[in-house]
């Protein structure tokens, strides 16, 4: 069982007085994110990894206590798409993963985005999937975020994960809508009312 919780964001736009200028822009970012709010998925879906972490598995995991069907391939690569309608995407690196998996996270950059890349010119929705909180954020995993997220047609993160704002950036100048979620079980109701 899951027991992985993160605590939300802190701050809201009636606690701004007082608050330094970052910490009002962080709340002004948390308020201009777009949630979706209708489904915007179908089966059949496909779940991969972008950085080989264990938020894979915890991926496959929320998928099953959502009651949702998948496949999983954590090492896709172009060509293997197959007839999905939905690729779902857990962004996130682990060098401890890269490294059992024998690969270099450069590749697995250029993978993940040439898979994504693949995925939206077939019209298959692409679900950006971070719920790793702040441990999956940083150097190596933002190469991942960088790679995955302007491509999503949608972004569903746990909220400690972008505390700084970073990845709600990425949703706002690209126009993705973005679910942020307090903690890691509430992510198996934004993937109910996702799909279709």
């Amino acid at each position: 069982m899951i027991v992985c919780t993160a605590v939300f964001f802190t701050g809201c736009s009636s606690e701004a007085e007082g608050k330094t200028a970052s910490e009002n822009t962080a709340v002004e970012t948390q308020a201009a994110i777009v949630d979706i709010d209708a489904p915007i998925a179908e089966l059949p879906m496909m779940i991969t990894s972008a950085g080989q972490s264990a938020d894979f598995d915890i991926a496959k995991t929320l998928m099953d206590k959502a009651g949702l069907s998948y496949d999983t391939n954590s090492t896709l690569q172009p060509g293997e798409l197959g007839d999905i309608k939905t690729l779902v995407v857990s962004v996130g690196g682990s060098s401890k993963g890269l490294g059992a998996a024998g690969i270099d996270a450069n590749d697995e950059v250029k993978r993940i985005e040439s898979v994504v890349t693949e995925a939206k010119e077939k019209g298959i929705k692409v679900i950006a999937l971070h719920t790793g909180g702040e441990g999956r954020r940083g150097d190596l995993s933002d190469k991942f975020v960088d790679g995955v997220m302007p491509l999503a047609d949608y972004m569903i993160v746990v909220s400690t994960g972008d505390s700084d704002g970073y990845i709600s950036g990425i949703a706002i100048e690209n126009d993705i809508p973005m679910a942020s979620l307090g903690q890691i079980a509430d992510v198996i109701g934004a993937l109910q009312k996702t799909f279709k």
